[in-house]
């Protein structure tokens, strides 16, 4: 009677395994039929919904720490000392994520930003965990 029941749990394990297959592999087909590209990469059309949504995309000169008291006491024409050095790279992020940096440019009577060096994704997705 044991050997029947570990049997049947065996086979039940079987076709569960089988079934997981089965629907992952219907998976992979109806991504690369519509969609998605055979490689995993996404479709033009299947991302167009996300070109509409907003971002925050902002550039950061440099950071500083002050007290209250010191901040209070700023005068027009006071300097904040910022913690990067004149000729390193300006940081950009957008939705508060280090995307790349760069460095500042005149474009048209406004700032700008030439790309240098942009983070690899592999990077982005470590600093989420």
């Amino acid at each position: 009677m044991v050997e029947n029941k570990n049997d049947t749990q065996a086979d039940e394990q079987e076709k569960n395994t089988t079934s997981q297959k089965a629907r992952a592999g219907k998976t992979r087909q109806g991504a690369a039929a519509g969609g998605e590209k055979a490689q995993g990469q996404p479709d033009a059309k299947g991302i167009d919904f996300l070109l509409d949504v907003p971002l925050q995309v902002s550039v950061e000169v440099g950071r500083t720490r002050m007290l209250v008291k010191d901040f209070l006491q700023m005068k027009e024409g006071g300097v904040i000392e910022l913690d990067k050095m004149a000729d390193e790279p300006l940081d950009l992020y957008v939705n508060s994520r280090l995307i790349a940096r760069g460095e500042a440019v005149v474009v048209n009577d406004k700032f700008g930003l030439r790309l240098i060096d942009v983070v690899s994704t592999s990077e982005r997705l470590e600093k989420l965990r």
